[in-house]
């Protein structure tokens, strides 16, 4: 069992004892929804700024730093949208750090986790999520499909994550038009930003895409929006700098 399975075999569990302890008609109204996808949208590319407490890879990424001002740090820094890693056992997040980030900002938000279970995508809903990432090498190509249009129906953005070619004809049959594109092997953790270039020209026209992980400087960041991708998603990279808001306006800023 490679590390990506350990994750998704514990998020099950997780879910199954969530749904429980808050059945569906516990989780309350949802908050009013912001554009996600018009955010990625705009001119030019954009920054999706993550808030992330520590990886598989890395271990805590930055002790001593309340959430509330790294989000406000990514507003004021340019960002275009927020992603918070809500994922608990591997990487320290939860629904909790989402609801925060949505009472500490005006910005969408992306709720980054191992989306596997319908109930996730109301969880998310109630949580105050904008958006949810779905992994296609996490999924059957069922499931992708069932999620993505469950999300749409309830007015949630669905990026879809991929790694290699087959899972992106996966994602554009089951209708993506927000592509992220995972720099990342979810099964050995090494990053490889190549991937990106590699797989961009056989995105379905019209998709959004997004480059993920491994990005920390403005020159790639340049390079990738020559290439046609529409935007990133950076977390690590902006945590660990000494100055968050600089950090993230050095990227934002073409």
């Amino acid at each position: 069992m490679n590390r990506l399975e350990e994750i998704v075999a514990s998020t099950r569990a997780e879910v199954a004892r969530r749904r429980l302890e808050a059945p569906l008609e516990s989780l309350g109204e949802p908050p009013p929804r912001r554009q996600f996808a018009e955010a990625l949208g705009r001119p030019g590319l954009t920054l999706v700024a993550e808030h992330k407490r520590r990886s598989p890879s890395g271990g805590v990424i930055r002790e001593g730093l309340a959430l509330e001002d790294v989000v406000q740090a990514y507003e004021r820094g340019g960002a275009a949208a927020l992603s918070i890693l809500t994922e608990g056992p591997s990487f320290g997040g939860s629904l909790g750090d989402l609801s925060a980030a949505r009472a500490a900002s005006a910005l969408p938000i992306l709720r980054k986790d191992f989306v596997v279970d319908p109930y996730q995508v109301y969880e998310s809903l109630g949580a105050g999520a904008d958006a949810i990432l779905l992994i296609v090498a996490a999924l059957t190509a069922r499931e992708l499909a069932e999620l993505h249009a469950l999300a749409s129906e309830l007015g949630l953005a669905a990026l879809v994550e991929v790694h290699d070619a087959e899972e992106l004809e996966i994602a554009g049959a089951a209708g993506a038009r927000l592509i992220g594109i995972n720099n990342r092997d979810l099964a050995t953790l090494q990053v490889d930003i190549r991937r990106t270039f590699e797989l961009l020209p056989r995105v379905p026209a019209g998709a959004t895409v997004i480059a993920e992980s491994g990005l920390s400087r403005r020159s790639e960041l340049d390079e990738l929006a020559g290439a046609g991708v529409h935007a990133v998603l950076v977390g690590e990279a902006l945590m660990r700098s000494a100055d968050i808001e600089a950090a993230c306006r050095d990227l934002a800023t073409p």
